[in-house]
C-alpha cells in the first residue's frame, strides 16, 4: 500500500486551517493543536518543518506564531508532501537515478517513472485552497488531471 505518513496528513490538515482564514492570519502551535485535536509537540514539529521549507513564515515574540508564506492557491499538495516527506517517489528508483541496485537491469523502471510523473503532476495540480473544499469531486475533472489553473474566486 502506498501511503503518506501521519505527519504529512496532519500537515495538510493544519495548513487548511491557515487557508480558510483571511490573508496573514497567524496561529501558534497551541491554538492549532487545540483546533485540530493533536498533541502540541506534534503540531510544533510540523510547523517548524513547513517553515524550514518556506511554506510558513515564523513570527517571533509574545504575539507570534506562523502564517502562510504564499497565498493558498499558490501552494500545491506536491510542495507540501515534498516539504514533509521528501521527493515524491512511488518506488526507490523513481526518486532519482542511482538509488536502486537493480536500476540497470530493471524492465519496469521506465514504466514506474512514467507512473510517478503522472502522480506527481496530479499532486501539483491540486492547491491548498482546493484542499479546503469538502469534496474534490466538486472540482472540474481537468483540474484533477493537472489541467489549466483555475483562478480563485474574487472576494466581494
Amino acid at each position: 500500500m502506498i501511503r503518506m505518513t501521519k505527519l504529512t496528513d496532519y500537515g495538510i490538515m493544519l495548513l487548511t486551517h491557515f487557508a480558510r482564514q483571511p490573508d496573514g492570519s497567524m496561529y501558534n502551535a497551541r491554538d492549532l493543536a487545540a483546533a485540530a485535536g493533536l498533541p502540541v509537540p506534534t503540531v510544533g514539529k510540523i510547523l517548524k518543518m513547513l517553515a524550514r521549507e518556506d511554506l510558513l513564515i515564523s513570527h517571533r515574540g509574545s504575539k507570534g506564531g506562523y502564517s502562510l508564506a504564499r497565498q493558498p492557491h499558490e501552494i500545491s499538495v506536491a510542495e507540501i508532501i515534498g516539504a514533509l516527506e521528501g521527493p515524491v517517489g512511488l518506488t526507490e528508483c523513481s526518486a532519482g537515478p542511482g538509488t536502486c541496485d537493480q536500476e540497470s537491469r530493471c524492465p519496469t523502471r521506465s514504466n514506474w517513472n512514467r507512473i510517478n510523473r503522472v502522480v506527481l503532476e496530479a499532486l501539483k495540480g491540486i492547491t491548498l485552497s482546493e484542499m479546503t473544499t469538502e469534496d474534490l469531486r466538486a472540482l472540474p475533472a481537468a483540474r484533477l488531471r493537472g489541467g489549466p489553473e483555475r483562478q480563485p474566486a474574487q472576494k466581494s
